[in-house]
């Protein structure tokens, strides 16, 4: 299944896609939660696949290309991105390989949705794209062994993680230059976990700035799968239904080409993960 969260009625509604359309939980399931952590704690997702196919009228469906997507969980509870998570995205960097996940968190205003503009700062020109896998947490918990991570998500999704170079560097700790507003994206949608490869492993994942590919590698690249940093970061805390791990960047950033190559407003990038999708952005800067 397809996984979105649109505005209808100036709020926020769960929809699932079934071909052309999507369907309106709101509508068509009114007795489930109204928001995707919730719906995932209650344990409720064969709810949600019966709601797809039975849904039926034109108050429970609506056409996919009017709605107006918004981040697919827009609050998530914990929003964990990692670091140096490709091994040939570390050596263009001239950082050491990690032997442990670099972890710093990321806040919901920071993202917008497939469609909407990221935003250039006022502050920096040193605006960076980052195609990265999103792995979704669909059941929580604390001390997860490795072998049982996966079952714990739900479905992985898209994120485009723009990065102010200049903040990220003012210190050895990264999330100034992760967190301004609306500098990165997510969406469309969460693809649950049964339509791919355990672990999303063995996708390919490119970046596309103004059609030019930019980024071009697999998820197999990567040097901690979803299952490790699913059991990692439970070590630390309780993971929650609805957290949210952006996994890394492969190599390709504009940073560490020469000349750097930046995000100017005007420009479009696109996202792209086999079997999930394509997550396409246009570039405007702060206050035009």
């Amino acid at each position: 299944m397809r996984l979105v969260s649109f505005e209808r009625d100036g709020r926020a509604v769960c929809g699932v896609h079934r071909d052309e359309a999507i369907v309106d939980l709101s509508r068509a399931a009114p007795d489930l939660p109204g928001d995707w952590p919730a719906i995932f704690a209650a344990g409720a997702m064969d709810r949600v696949a019966r709601a797809r196919d039975e849904a039926a009228g034109d108050e429970a469906l609506v056409a996919a290309g009017e709605a107006r997507l918004m981040v697919p969980i827009p609050r998530p509870p914990k929003l964990l991105c990692i670091g140096l998570n490709y091994r040939s995205h570390a050596e263009e960097s001239g950082m050491e390989v990690p032997g442990y996940p670099i972890v710093f968190a990321r806040w919901p205003a920071s993202l917008v949705a497939h469609g909407a503009a990221l935003v250039r700062p006022a502050a920096s020109e040193q605006f960076d794209y980052e195609a990265e896998l999103v792995a979704v947490m669909g059941t929580g918990g604390r001390y997860i062994a490795k072998d049982r991570a996966l079952d714990h998500v739900v479905g992985y999704s898209i994120c485009n993680e723009g990065s102010v170079r200049d903040y990220q560097f003012k210190s050895s700790q990264w999330s100034m230059g992760k967190t301004f507003d609306a500098s990165g994206a997510l969406g469309p949608h969460i693809v649950t976990a049964d339509e791919l490869p355990p672990g999303a492993a063995g996708l390919g994942i490119r970046c596309r700035l103004n059609g030019e590919v930019m980024q071009d590698s697999s998820t197999a690249d990567m040097i901690f799968d979803v299952a490790s940093l699913v059991s990692t970061l439970s070590d630390v805390m309780t993971l929650e239904p609805g957290d949210v791990i952006v996994t890394g960047t492969p190599p390709g950033v504009g940073f560490a080409r020469k000349p750097p190559v930046w995000m100017t407003p005007g420009d479009v990038c696109e996202v792209e993960i086999e079997g999930i999708g394509t997550l396409r952005n246009p570039v405007v800067a702060e206050g035009g």
